[in-house]
């Protein structure tokens, strides 16, 4: 297990329908070896504080293995470069449906813990140039993950992922984003009961559980 590239971006505006999106979506990889703080990658931003970053979206990583997958069914001629899909780590040898909401890795000198899926956006539309790419990207059930930083530290690339502890409730990163795309609620409601479950993923699942209900009381 491996992380193959550090990939960074500050914001930037990019040209989007008739005007212009200041994003950090454009990440592109780095060499060297960089510091990884609790908030974010040395020279690393996000533009949308409200919906991106903080400590329990401090690191997104997206694994390597989805690349082909991408660039076949989006008919790309030309492969990826790390960084495409506007993760921090492009990683190797963990996906989605082994990833759980909980496990600790160390890379480098730095200590993360996996803490939630993506959530898409019409950002990532707009970088991959697929006006139905969030629609795609929840069928495929496979949204890479955001980490929390426990011990900040170096990190570069080549760096082993070394799992450190693994979760004991089961729920992988696909499972919750698989329930939540297809609103099952019975893993959804198991997921409620993990232990240090953050926040924001506490609400997500909360308003999802509790849809039907509003729609409801709103008819």
């Amino acid at each position: 297990m491996k992380l193959l590239s550090v990939n960074v971006s500050l914001p930037k505006e990019v040209p989007y329908r008739d005007k212009t999106l200041l994003t950090g979506i454009y990440k592109t990889a780095i060499s060297g070896r960089t510091r990884l703080h609790e908030l974010h990658i040395e020279g690393d931003s996000q533009a949308d504080t409200k919906h991106h970053g903080g400590p329990h979206k401090a690191v997104y990583g997206y694994p390597i293995e989805h690349y082909t997958y991408w660039q076949q069914r989006l008919g790309r001629a030309t492969p990826f470069a790390h960084g495409q899909f506007g993760e921090n780590f492009t990683t190797q040898g963990l996906t989605e449906d082994e990833v759980q909401i909980g496990d600790i890795w160390k890379i480098g000198t730095a200590v993360v813990k996996v803490v939630q899926p993506r959530i898409p956006c019409y950002k990532l539309a707009h970088k991959m140039q697929e006006p139905h790419f969030v629609e795609m990207f929840w069928d495929y059930n496979r949204p890479g993950f955001y980490m929390q930083v426990l011990q900040t530290g170096e990190v570069g690339t080549g760096d082993t992922i070394r799992v450190i502890e693994t979760a004991s409730h089961g729920i992988t990163i696909a499972d919750i984003f698989g329930a939540i795309h297809t609103d099952n609620k019975a893993i959804m409601q198991r997921a409620l009961d993990i232990p240090d479950l953050i926040p924001n993923l506490k609400m997500t699942l909360e308003y999802y559980l509790n849809k039907e209900e509003r729609e409801t009381d709103n008819a």
